[in-house]
C-alpha cells in the first residue's frame, strides 16, 4: 500500500466541517460530523497533507481550492448538492472537467445507482432479481399498480438516508398506498417508487474496487426489540434517532447462520450489481433474503457512510482491513480510476 505523502482536498458539506478536536463533546454532538472527522483524522495519520473545504451551493470555491492547493486527489464526502441527492454526481463531473482525481463513485455510477427506478430497470435487464416496482410521478393520476403486488413499500425515487420511509410506508391496499404516495409528493416533493415488500432478512455487503473487486463479509441489520406488528425496515427515524434505535434494538453485525455457499452467492451477486451499475471506488449493496433464501436487491449505495465503527468500516475490518488502511485503499483506487480525460492520447 502506497504511503507517498499526498495533497488531499477533503470535500464536505459546510455544515459538517468538524472541529480540530472533539475533546469534551458528547456522542450526540459529534454524530453529525463524525464521518468527516474520522476520515480527516485517518488521512492525517497516514501522513497526507489535508485541506478541508466546506461546500455550500457554489462550485467556484472548489475550483479556487484546486487551483491554489493543487491536490493530488479530492476526497469526496458530499452526499448532495443544492439539497438534492442526485446532484452529487454533477459535482463529481465538475471534478472530472477540472481533471482532478477523486475518491468514490464516478458520475455515471452515481446517477444510475441513486435513481431507484432506473437502477432497478438496469438490474432487471441483467436478470438480477428485484422486487416488483412501479413509479408514480408528481402530478400523475394515481392508479392501481400493475407491476407490483401488495403489500408494497412507498419510497422516494432518488433520496438518501431513508428519507420519507416510516412504518406507515408499508401498505396493504390501494387506498392506503394512494394516501402515502400523496403524502410523499406533498411533504417531500419527490416522485415515488413503490416496491413489493419482501419479508425476511436484510443483509448488506461492502464492495471495494474499480475493475478488480473485493467484497467484505456479509453484514445484517438486526431489530432485537422490535414491537409486535412493526416491520423490520430501516426507517428515517431508525437511522437518525438514537433513543428510538435503543428502543427497537437496532444494530448491525456479521450475518449469522450463513454457510459458505450462501455467503459466496451474496458476494457474486454484489459484484454483478456493482458492474451492472458501472460503479467505482466503493459501495454497499443492500439486499433482502426471503424465507426461501432468494436474494432480492433493494438498492446499491455508492459512497456509503465511512464512519469508524459503522457497518462498512466494520465489515472491512472483519476482512482484515483496518480503518486507516481502508481510507488509504479508497485514495489509491481514486488515483487509479481512469475517467475519459485520463484516456486521451
Amino acid at each position: 500500500m502506497s504511503r507517498r505523502k499526498l495533497r488531499v482536498l477533503a470535500l464536505m458539506h459546510q455544515e459538517f466541517v468538524p472541529p480540530d478536536s472533539i475533546e469534551g463533546l458528547s456522542d450526540e454532538e459529534i454524530h453529525p460530523f463524525k464521518m468527516e472527522y474520522d476520515v480527516v483524522q485517518a488521512l492525517d495519520a497516514l501522513g497526507h497533507e489535508v485541506r478541508v473545504l466546506g461546500v455550500a451551493d457554489e462550485l467556484a470555491p472548489i475550483r479556487d481550492a484546486i487551483q491554489e492547493f493543487r491536490p493530488h486527489i479530492a476526497f469526496n464526502l458530499l452526499r448532495y448538492f443544492h439539497d438534492i441527492g442526485i446532484y452529487d454526481a454533477h459535482v463529481v463531473s465538475y471534478l472530472e472537467l477540472l481533471k482532478t482525481p477523486y475518491t468514490g463513485a464516478n458520475p455515471r455510477g452515481l446517477l444510475l445507482a441513486n435513481d431507484k427506478a432506473l437502477s432497478k430497470k438496469l438490474l432487471h435487464y441483467h436478470r438480477i432479481k428485484v422486487p416488483g416496482f412501479q413509479v408514480y410521478r408528481r402530478g400523475q393520476k394515481i392508479k392501481e399498480p400493475t407491476r407490483a403486488k401488495f403489500p408494497v413499500i412507498v419510497k422516494t425515487v432518488a433520496e438518501h438516508a431513508s428519507l420519507g420511509i416510516a412504518q406507515a410506508s408499508v401498505v396493504h391496499d390501494f387506498e392506503a398506498m394512494r394516501e402515502r404516495i400523496e403524502f410523499v409528493h406533498e411533504r417531500i416533493g419527490n416522485d415515488v417508487i413503490i416496491e413489493e415488500y419482501i419479508g425476511g432478512r436484510e443483509v448488506t455487503i461492502g464492495v471495494l474496487g474499480n475493475d478488480r473487486l473485493v467484497t467484505f463479509p456479509v453484514w445484517e441489520l438486526y431489530f432485537d426489540k422490535l414491537p409486535s406488528g412493526s416491520y423490520p425496515i430501516a426507517t428515517a427515524r431508525a437511522k437518525t434517532d438514537w433513543d428510538y434505535q435503543e428502543r427497537i434494538g437496532l444494530r448491525t453485525g456479521p450475518a449469522k447462520g450463513l454457510d459458505d455457499k450462501q455467503a459466496a452467492a451474496v458476494s457474486r451477486l454484489a459484484r454483478r450489481i456493482y458492474k451492472a451499475l458501472e460503479l467505482s471506488g466503493f459501495a454497499r449493496i443492500d439486499l433482502r433474503m426471503d424465507d426461501e433464501e432468494r436474494l432480492y436487491v433493494l438498492e446499491a449505495n455508492p459512497n456509503p457512510d465511512l464512519c469508524f465503527g459503522e457497518d462498512f468500516a466494520e465489515s472491512a475490518e472483519a476482512a482484515g482491513l483496518r480503518y486507516e488502511e481502508l481510507i488509504q485503499r479508497i485514495v489509491t483506487l481514486g488515483l487509479g480510476y481512469r475517467p475519459a480525460w485520463k484516456q486521451q492520447g
